[in-house]
Formats: C-alpha cells, sequence, structure tokens
C-alpha cells in the first residue's frame, strides 16, 4: 500500500508534464512566425530606406544653388549593423522553425533543447545590440545634438525618418517576442529535465 502511495505521484508528475508540454506545442512556433515577419519586415524596410532631396545651399543674385542629397541606410554602419542582425534574426527563426518540425531528425543525445535555449539567447543579444544601436541613430537624427554640433536631418529626410522608425517598431516587436521565446525555452529545457530526472531511477 505505501509503495503504491509513491508511486503514483510519480507517475502521475511525469503524465501531467508530458500533457501540458503537448498541449503548449502550438506555443512557439506561432511566436517563431510572428517574430520572423517582425524581423524581416524590419529588414526589408530599413535596406530598402532611401530617399532622395534637393536643397537650395545658397543664392547669387536672384539664382539659388542647389544641391541633391540622397540618404541611404548605408551611410550608418549602425543601420547596416541593424539590417544584418535582424536578416540572421529572421533567417534564426525560420530555421527554428524547420527544427522544431523535423526535430527528431535533428536531435543529438538529448541536446536539442539546450542548443535551441542557447541559439534563442544568442539571437536576442544580436537583435537588441542592433535595434538599441539603431534607435540611437535616429533619435540623433530626429533631435540632432547641440552640445555636439551634430544637426538633425529628419526635418530634411521626414519620409527616410519615417520609414526607418517603422523598422525600428518592427523590429522592437520581433525582439519582445524572442524575449517570450527564450523564455519559453528556457522553461521547457526545466521541464524536460524534470521528466528526464523522474524517469531515471
Amino acid at each position: 500500500m505505501a509503495s503504491e502511495g509513491l508511486e503514483k505521484p510519480e507517475v502521475g508528475g511525469v503524465e501531467q508534464v508530458a500533457v501540458t508540454t503537448r498541449s503548449n506545442d502550438w506555443i512557439i512556433p506561432t511566436l517563431r512566425v510572428l517574430a520572423f515577419f517582425a524581423l524581416l519586415s524590419a529588414t526589408l524596410v530599413m535596406a530598402l530606406n532611401k530617399q532622395k532631396k534637393t536643397l537650395v545651399v545658397a543664392t547669387i543674385g536672384t539664382t539659388p544653388i542647389q544641391v541633391t542629397l540622397t540618404a541611404k541606410f548605408q551611410h550608418t554602419p549602425a543601420f547596416v549593423f541593424f539590417v544584418i542582425v535582424n536578416a540572421s534574426g529572421s533567417l534564426h527563426n525560420l530555421l527554428m522553425l524547420i527544427v522544431n518540425f523535423m526535430g527528431d531528425k535533428f536531435d543529438y543525445k538529448g541536446l536539442r533543447p539546450l542548443a535551441i535555449a542557447v541559439l534563442d539567447m544568442m539571437n536576442v543579444a544580436f537583435v537588441s545590440g542592433g535595434a538599441s544601436a539603431a534607435a540611437f541613430m535616429g533619435q540623433l537624427g530626429r533631435d540632432g545634438n547641440s552640445h555636439a554640433r551634430w544637426n538633425k536631418i529628419c526635418d530634411k529626410f521626414d519620409s527616410f525618418c519615417d520609414r526607418g522608425s517603422g523598422a525600428m517598431l518592427a523590429s522592437f516587436i520581433g525582439l519582445g517576442l524572442m524575449i517570450i521565446i527564450n523564455i519559453i525555452s528556457i522553461n521547457k529545457l526545466r521541464n524536460h529535465k524534470l521528466v528526464n530526472s523522474s524517469i531515471v531511477p
């Protein structure tokens, strides 16, 4: 009687974790799809962001001297880094979706949950760095810095700045989704260890 009382909670605990894991299998793929589209849209919008504008720089007599300037994301290293990390982040989520649906073929000695959690954490760090760097440069372009005598450009290249702001917003949405995915991945790894420790005598 006593031995049966000790065995039942253990088996019930394993079954409960397994059922919970199966019922939540759709959460991470759904979040990954949303993160993929958010990061991909951020990449494309920033990579295609370009605006030409003709400005009057001087006037000789009654003749205005005009110059045509072009604002591109390539002109700012922070925006180039932003495009690279968001592209790699969207690729990471696409690969993790493939691993999720073909996970049995990629599992090696049960290391798949740990590898996914580590890669998710690295992805969060990269996207966070790129989004933060781009946000800093965006704020500088919008407001300038009178102390360093850096002039703002968003009053002249408004469309360029608006599209850049949209790309940054999409990137931060993708980053938020990736943080949630990372938390779930770590929790899944913890549950995986609990299941294995309860099965092993």
